[in-house]
């Protein structure tokens, strides 16, 4: 139970990591469910943060332990929250299977309102309620909770042709409404996990959505969204990769070492020497061809780039139509929104040239390019019949650790048309498609990897 809770809690965005999780079971285990105030200010601790995450615990909180602790409160056998040691779907079957003699038709009739709590509560954690995603499938999940408590028993009594005498005519009616009362119950049920596990689900489904559509395709409304995404994929490498730095900032066990500087505690090792290793963190010049519908995809990569300055701070960029220029200064000196405005403006009017561009890359920063510089272009390569400027790509190549090129452009539209692609492409270490977000995440965390 305490991994739904935690998949209510990330469904309201309050981010929280494996380490965390095992915290909070620790928790759990020791403080128990009997004071759920203690509880709630235990966990609180061990998995939210900030003062947004505060508010979102605690309201994530009240609804899931008020929902959740009532259900067990029904089951005078077990107390227990399960803390990830038992299968709950496993559990929820064994209710079931315990509750077989008894139909949900008899349940209603009796009563017995313990006996149907359990049933409930069975047949939610049967059917995984905690997996709704959207709106649209709470009649799938409604419908499923019915189907498994046995709801046809209760249709079948009431659809059985009879003769309809006044004492089976007041049991049909009884029966009617118990049946309208429980569809009633099951809905709250679902609705209440419909709030808990999509607070933000239809945030969540339009960012996963834009993830994966091509950036030329994105649409103006939809900018805040991506810029909220492209901050969150970019403090996920920050924190992947920083990690590793200080990984391979400590170095490697110098055994050697360590054993001669132990000898004077016969062997013990209480003092480990290591190895340490020297990083090369690795400077970035970004080209970027900002004419037409590749704008949008340059847009997104200049963006990108800098907001991963913590693990990739050496970044050059330039922008360029029929003019190359610098726009370095232009993202250290304003909010990226201005930036990239301004880039667009100034760079992305004229007509192509690659050529140009190459030829004076080379000029301004060639003797800068060395074995740590990983040269990154964003283009089409459609040269408008002119110079493709693959002989100055070639030069830069030779002097750079990599360079990688990205082509918006499905691959089967290389070399189609005025595309030199494969002229270009020959001097390139790499040639992607980058079409999407995801692809703009891989290539950022591969160049960031080299940094450790």
């Amino acid at each position: 139970m305490l991994s739904d809770f935690i998949k209510a809690l990330r469904s309201s965005n309050v981010t929280v990591s494996t380490a965390e999780s095992i915290d909070a079971n620790k928790v759990l285990a020791t403080v128990g469910i009997e004071n759920k105030l203690l509880l709630k200010h235990a966990l609180s601790m061990a998995l939210a943060k900030g003062i947004d995450d505060k508010k979102n615990f605690n309201k994530c909180f009240d609804l899931f332990f008020d929902q959740n602790m009532r259900l067990d409160e029904t089951k005078d056998h077990d107390r227990q929250l399960s803390v990830e040691s038992e299968d709950e779907h496993t559990k929820a079957a064994d209710v079931l299977n315990s509750l077989e003699g008894e139909t949900l038709l008899s349940i209603l009739e009796s009563g017995d309102q313990i006996a149907l709590q359990q049933l409930l509560a069975a047949a939610v954690q049967d059917v995984q309620l905690q997996n709704i995603r959207i709106f649209t499938q709470r009649g799938v999940y409604m419908r499923r909770i019915l189907e498994k408590i046995g709801i046809d028993t209760v249709d079948e009594r009431l659809y059985t042709p009879t003769d309809n005498d006044d004492a089976e005519k007041s049991d049909f009616d009884t029966l009617k409404n118990l049946k309208a009362l429980l569809i009633e119950d099951v809905a709250n049920i679902v609705d209440k996990n419909l709030l808990l596990y999509t607070a933000n689900g239809a945030n969540n489904l339009r960012q996963e959505i834009l993830q994966k559509t091509p950036l030329a395709r994105i649409e103006v409304r939809d900018f805040k969204v991506m810029k909220q995404l492209v901050s969150k994929l970019a403090k996920k490498l920050t924190s992947i990769h920083s990690r590793r730095r200080r990984k391979a900032k400590r170095g490697y066990l110098d055994v050697r070492q360590t054993i001669r500087k132990n000898i004077q505690y016969d062997g013990i090792m209480f003092d480990t020497i290591w190895k340490r290793v020297q990083i090369d963190r690795p400077k970035v010049i970004a080209i970027c061809d900002v004419s037409g519908s590749v704008s949008q995809v340059a847009r997104f990569l200049l963006l990108f780039l800098y907001s991963v300055s913590e693990i990739i701070p050496k970044v050059r960029s330039f922008a360029f139509s029929n003019v190359l220029g610098e726009v370095t200064e232009l993202f250290e000196n304003n909010s990226a929104e201005v930036a990239l405005a301004e880039t667009i403006k100034k760079w992305g009017s004229g007509s192509t040239d690659y050529g140009g561009a190459l030829s004076e890359l080379e000029r301004v920063v060639g003797h800068e390019i060395d074995h740590r510089t990983t040269v990154l272009i964003l283009g089409d390569a459609r040269s408008n019949y002119g110079d493709p400027g693959h002989l100055a790509l070639r030069r830069i190549h030779n002097r750079a650790k990599k360079v990688i090129w990205l082509n918006p452009e499905p691959r089967s539209f290389w070399d189609t048309g005025d595309s030199e692609m494969q002229k270009l492409g020959a001097c390139c270490d790499r040639v992607e498609p980058c079409r999407t977000l995801n692809h703009l995440e891989r290539i950022i965390s591969d160049i960031a990897r080299t940094a450790a």
